[in-house]
């Protein structure tokens, strides 16, 4: 074969076959195939789509680049969760100790923050000592003893997807849902899962901001999953105000804690347990998600969804004193406050520029290879539907440097419309997919 044929037959709309995916990305990973043959073939992908078919045989040939994990070695079902991301978005925190705590093996491999969005390896290097760079073996050694573990991509996870991606960020070709899909599926099924839970976020947070768009990602991204052995389901999930009441790290760190505790913010504490309740179902420990609810709220309650994750902290050479004293986490040393400018209801939030505003602020990073700050952060005071005076505080901001402070501080005001009318009621779980 040749890259230049297979370039022709995706430019003129053609469907490659499975031997031609698999040639492209063997050959690429192999550096036998240079970036500007790459380049052009995902060009012609991104403007002539790629059927379901496609779809699976990519995500399975970017799979098969690298090493699928085994493990075989627990007895249990293995089951993991993905967000396509958001701001406030801490769910991975909380469920996988839930779903571990519950008798379920959860082996997560995270990703950063980038843009407006945060990381759940950022928020877990807030943690004073947390590594979250295992080598495999320590990996299965954490899953082992205590059912749950939470680590970056290794060099031998789906290197074709790690070198593929860079090329799509300089090319833009990332906005694609088959490319997307094939991204994530080929890391996610290659953690060597039984099965996979997505929250597919819409809204001004999300990166589907259209919600037809989020359930075309989802359909697809399921279809694949389920073409390739796995259960799969998708939740579209509301991404149009932050999930919780922070975004930021250590504040996030702080929030899960509290919902491992039985409090915390109401949308946070459901949407964990409901993701959980599929974890359970999905990984056959309950018999509906009726049932994976119940167990879930019994981990919380009893108190041994957070130890799960005290041990997991020590696993990975954290410090586990966090959990009963937050002060241990990096802190920012000013807060400052954003007031609202009238009366009335809070109408809507772009919650896209809430995420900037913190990244802005150092929580986030505009280059992959930038340091956050781990003790800036954002607390939400009014959510979409309440009422508000003028003056009344709707975030406090908690930072270190004054350069951004005040674009961050006309920013966030600006990013909450003001009404004379409640607003109808948002449900924050919009639709499942492939139940």
């Amino acid at each position: 074969m040749r890259a230049v044929d297979l370039i022709r037959k995706k430019r003129d709309s053609g469907e490659h076959s499975r031997e031609e995916i698999d040639y492209l990305i063997s050959a690429y990973t192999r550096d036998e195939i240079p970036d500007y043959q790459m380049a052009a073939w995902l060009m012609a992908a991104w403007l002539r789509g790629l059927s379901r078919a496609e779809l699976a045989a990519l995500t399975e040939a970017m799979l098969d680049s690298g090493e699928v994990v085994d493990h075989s070695y627990l007895p249990v079902k293995k089951v993991d969760k993905h967000s396509t991301g958001g701001v406030g978005d801490k769910t991975s925190l909380i469920l996988a100790p839930i779903v571990a705590a519950g008798g379920l093996a959860v082996p997560m491999i995270s990703g950063r923050g980038l843009g407006h969005t945060g990381g759940t390896l950022d928020k877990l290097e807030a943690i004073p000592g947390f590594n979250t760079s295992l080598t495999l073996a320590d990996f299965k050694r954490v899953l082992r003893e205590c059912g749950m573990a939470l680590i970056g991509q290794t060099a031998e996870i789906a290197p074709a997807d790690k070198k593929i991606y860079a090329l799509r960020d300089a090319t833009s070709t990332v906005e694609n849902i088959g490319l997307i899909c094939a991204s994530i599926m080929s890391k996610k099924l290659a953690e060597g899962i039984d099965a996979l839970v997505l929250d597919v976020k819409t809204g001004s947070g999300a990166f589907m901001r259209k919600e037809e768009d989020a359930v075309a990602l989802a359909e697809v991204m399921v279809d694949t999953a389920k073409r390739m052995g796995k259960k799969c389901v998708a939740l579209i999930t509301d991404m149009g105000q932050p999930l919780g009441r922070t975004a930021g790290h250590s504040n996030e760190v702080i929030e899960s804690i509290q919902i491992l505790e039985g409090e915390g913010a109401a949308d946070l504490r459901d949407l964990s347990l409901e993701l959980s309740a599929w974890m359970f179902y999905l990984g056959e420990r309950t018999k509906s998600v009726e049932e994976g609810r119940a167990l879930a709220n019994e981990m919380v309650s009893s108190g041994k969804a957070l130890e799960k994750f005290r041990d997991c902290i020590r696993l990975q050479g954290g410090n586990p004193r966090v959990i009963d004293d937050p002060s241990l986490l990096p802190a920012a040393r000013r807060r400052a406050e954003v007031k609202s400018p009238s009366s009335g209801f809070i109408a809507d939030v772009n919650c896209l520029d809430l995420g900037i505003a913190l990244a802005m602020l150092g929580g986030g990073r505009e280059k992959k290879e930038h340091n956050v700050d781990h003790g800036v952060g954002l607390e939400f005071h009014k959510r979409i539907g309440d009422p508000v005076r003028a003056g009344d505080t709707l975030v406090t901001i908690a930072y270190n440097a004054d350069a951004q402070l005040q674009a961050a501080q006309k920013m966030i005001e600006a990013s909450y419309q003001i009404g004379d009318k409640k607003p109808p009621a948002r449900p924050l779980i919009r639709r499942i997919i492939g139940d």
